[in-house]
This record gives structure tokens, C-alpha cells and sequence, in this order.
């Protein structure tokens, strides 16, 4: 089992188990470490400690909607300009597919791919000379399937395996380091209505959450929560357009293309780099 692969089982294991908060000792003897290399293993793969991690799951999450309602609609009159706070403060810009290159279907269109491990879990990334097209989590549906999906959206293109072209996308996101590196470009094919609420999801500010009534809201359609809510589960790019943040009205974690599990993961890693830890484990070698 590689590093990134015994990260990923040790958060499955702790969103799993959050209710019983389990100790450092437990969680590493899981992916059979010691707690002391466990801990080095996990701050540095993860950038967080196994003790935030687990107090960022332990967070009332949907209460968090209810004290701030207001966290999208606030920034709802720079839909499509600003993301307002993102990812370690990257910066993203999001370009939707004109009329005549939809009409092209993607011909004269080189998009590169590859397989990424992330502490979340192995991502397929794929990206065209204009931005990032593609991100999803292989574990949920396979690295094969996801390209045909978008062998379909871009059935004139050429897909080209080239890991070491989409590896940056990766880096940004995982990146221990704040400095800026420079506007993330997405390129992104999809209705006007589905761009739309992605331009919407990038408004979200890291560490809090939105319904898709308030989504609706901000796009002026109050009545159209359950078309939001197809358009938040075709959102193309996992993680950089961050449908996670979205939730139901009543606080509830809501579906996820990727699955419970993994939504769970990635708003507890999110909110965790934000969250001051309380205390640390007090692992000693």
C-alpha cells in the first residue's frame, strides 16, 4: 500500500468512526504504522494533522448554514467574476464552451490526462490548451469510464495520456505552500443554466456552506432548487468547482457525485486548514 493510499484509508476509517473519535493510536494501528510515523506520514500527504482532520469532522457542519445564510448571497451580484476566497487562495477562472465550439464537438482539440493520487483519493484530471476540463475521483467511477464521458462531450478530439501535463492541476490544490500560482483556468462544456450554477458554486467562500435554495436564490429563480441541485451533480471538476460546500436547506449533507463518504472527507479536510487546533495528540517516538 502506497503513502497516498493508506492516507485515504485512515480518513475513510476516521469519517467512519467520528462519533467514537477515535485515538491516533487507533486510526495508525488501521494502516498499520506507528503513531509517531502515522502522524509525520499524514501532516505531510494531507498538510493537516490527524487531530484536525477529526475536530473538522466533528464540526456541526449544517449549523453553520444557519447562522450564515447569507454566505452566498452576499457575493451573488459577482456571479462569474471574483471566486471570492478559494483553495489556499488560488485564484480560478472558469470559461465556458462557445456556441461554435460546441458545434465543432472538440475537433482540433488536444486534451491531455492522467491518474493523480491525493490524499482524497486518485483523481483523473484532464485539461485542453485553454484550462482544466475534467476531475473526478476514480474510486467512485473508474478512470475509463470518466473518459469515455468525455470522449462523448468531445467526441472530434484526441486524447492524449500525458500525466506530467495535468500534474499541476494536483499541485495547486495540495500545495503546502500560500503563494499564488497564478489564475487556474477551467474549461468547462455544459447549458447556460449549468455554467451558471457553477459560476455560483465558485462564490461560496472555503469553509462554508450553501443549499440549493439559496443557490436558486442568488440566480434569481427561487423555484428551481431541484434543477440546481442536477446541475450541482454534473459539475465536470471535482474539488475546484467545489459542489461539496453545497448542502440541503435543513442542514443535511445532501448527495454527492462521489459519494457520502468522500463529500464528508473533503469538507472536513477543507474546513480543517482553516480550523486552529485545539490540542495536538502528544505522540511521542
Amino acid at each position: 500500500m502506497d503513502d497516498y493510499a493508506r492516507i485515504e484509508k485512515a480518513m475513510v476509517y476516521m469519517v467512519e468512526r467520528a462519533v467514537l473519535q477515535p485515538s491516533l493510536e487507533e486510526v495508525a494501528a488501521h494502516v498499520h504504522l506507528s503513531a509517531y510515523h502515522f502522524q509525520r506520514l499524514f501532516c505531510r500527504y494531507a498538510g493537516i494533522s490527524p487531530k484536525r482532520f477529526l475536530q473538522a469532522l466533528t464540526l456541526e457542519r449544517g449549523k453553520q448554514l444557519l447562522k450564515e445564510p447569507r454566505a452566498l448571497l452576499d457575493v451573488a451580484h459577482e456571479l462569474g467574476l471574483s471566486g471570492g476566497s478559494r483553495l489556499y487562495d488560488h485564484f480560478v477562472q472558469l470559461e465556458a464552451v462557445t456556441p461554435g465550439e460546441h458545434k465543432r464537438q472538440g475537433e482540433g482539440v488536444s486534451i491531455e490526462y492522467g491518474v493523480h493520487a491525493t490524499p482524497l483519493g486518485s483523481v483523473l484530471v484532464a485539461v485542453t490548451p485553454r484550462g482544466v476540463c475534467r476531475m473526478g475521483f476514480v474510486d467512485a467511477t473508474s478512470a475509463d469510464e470518466l473518459l469515455a464521458r468525455l470522449a462523448k462531450e468531445w467526441p472530434r478530439s484526441s486524447l492524449k495520456h500525458r500525466p506530467a501535463a495535468t500534474a499541476y492541476v494536483v499541485d495547486a490544490l495540495f500545495a503546502t505552500s500560500k503563494t499564488k500560482p497564478g489564475t487556474l483556468s477551467l474549461h468547462v462544456t455544459g447549458t447556460n443554466f449549468q455554467v451558471a450554477v457553477w459560476r455560483a458554486l465558485l462564490t461560496i467562500p472555503e469553509g462554508q456552506l450553501a443549499s440549493y435554495t439559496h443557490i436558486a436564490q442568488a440566480l434569481g429563480m427561487p423555484k428551481s432548487s431541484r434543477a440546481v441541485g442536477n446541475a450541482v451533480g454534473a459539475n465536470p471538476i471535482a474539488l475546484w468547482i467545489p459542489c461539496h460546500r453545497v448542502i440541503q436547506q435543513s442542514g443535511a449533507l445532501g448527495g454527492y457525485r462521489w459519494g457520502i463518504a468522500k463529500k464528508q472527507m473533503v469538507q472536513a479536510w477543507e474546513l480543517a486548514h482553516l480550523t486552529p487546533e485545539v490540542e495536538p495528540f502528544g505522540v511521542s517516538k
